[in-house]
């Protein structure tokens, strides 16, 4: 398809309520996971998948979906969010977490849903319909991340380009000579047994990510216990699938676009997107150019940039026209 343009601004649909809610206990109750729906209970299924890894969802993510057309479906992936426990890395890795998919949508009795998930949620989405494809309506994708070790070292490294006194405060914590060696010194500190040598960790970690996440960068650090916990539960997660669970050439999800060619599929990307930068977007739209591909000119990396958050808006009221095949 040719690139589509976003069109006029678009605002968040109205805050809703779930009508239901839960935890699924997987891996012998090592996991508990949180799971909700909001919006019409006979409505199109639609599933959200929170970035991070490690981000969790929050309410305002049942937001970009019109609540009277589509049943909105939640869940914190493992370790994140409202899951328990918290920032657990046991048995939580790409596969357990598709699984986890799979086992929520048997749980809902859901047969086809439409899949929405942004910068890792992109990854965990493309690696869920690469391998479930008949159960999806439709893919929904922004700020594209394949989980590949070009893109970690952007982030370790790369990033410093853009957002030097960022790096540093990052890198601050982590002694001079180590300074090439960020990722194994910060898990370090992320899994010490100390949990103040933790927190020290994932809130200067969550910070860099924060503060290369907007288009306008703005200073929000974690104001509660609360906060402050979630915030390390990021950095937890993120520090070990960067560590453990790269995806290697060979596994490349590029590799796999073949299962996803039927699907209907939005890629949807900030031009100035620091966190995943648009190369990734380009590579992949290259190989499979059946997928709208959507450039934001003026957005960053953050699904709240005002012409971002428009245009996935405009791709979940777009995906309406697919619900006569939600119906056969």
């Amino acid at each position: 398809m040719p690139h589509r343009k976003a069109q006029k601004h678009l605002e968040l649909f109205p805050a809703t309520t779930p009508y239901s809610s839960g935890f699924l206990s997987v891996e012998n109750d090592t996991h508990q996971l949180y799971w909700e729906q909001s919006g019409n209970p006979d409505g199109v299924p639609i599933i959200f998948l929170h970035g991070g890894p490690g981000a969790g969802a929050t309410p305002t993510h049942r937001r970009f979906f019109d609540p009277e057309h589509y049943r909105i479906i939640i869940f914190d992936q493992r370790g994140s969010g409202r899951s328990h426990p918290l920032g657990s890395l046991e048995n939580n890795t790409t596969a357990h977490l598709v699984a986890d998919i799979e086992t929520l949508r048997k749980h809902l009795k859901i047969n086809r849903w439409h899949v929405f998930g942004g910068s890792w949620g992109s990854t965990l989405a493309l690696s869920y319909a690469t391998q479930h494809p008949k159960h999806c309506l439709s893919l929904i994708l922004r700020g594209i991340f394949l989980c590949e070790q070009t893109e970690i070292d952007w982030f370790l490294y790369g990033m410093k380009n853009i957002f030097p006194e960022s790096w540093e405060t990052f890198a601050s914590i982590i002694p001079a000579d180590r300074h090439n060696d960020l990722l194994n010194a910060y898990y370090e500190r992320l899994t010490d047994p100390d949990p103040e040598i933790q927190m020290q960790a994932g809130l200067h970690w969550s910070a860099y990510e924060g503060a290369c996440s907007l288009l306008i960068p703005k200073s929000t650090p974690p104001r509660t216990d609360e906060e402050r916990l979630h915030a390390l539960a990021l950095a937890r997660i993120e520090a070990h699938y960067f560590k453990h669970h790269v995806i290697a050439p060979e596994n490349s999800l590029l590799n796999k676009v073949k299962a996803l060619r039927a699907i209907p599929s939005s890629i949807i990307q900030g031009r100035y997107d620091v966190i995943c930068p648009i190369i990734t977007a380009h590579q992949l739209h290259d190989i499979w150019p059946e997928a709208d591909y959507i450039i934001i000119p003026n957005a960053g990396h953050s699904a709240l940039d005002p012409a971002l958050q428009s245009a996935l808006i405009q791709a979940t009221e777009h995906a309406k026209t697919i619900s006569d095949e939600f119906q056969k």
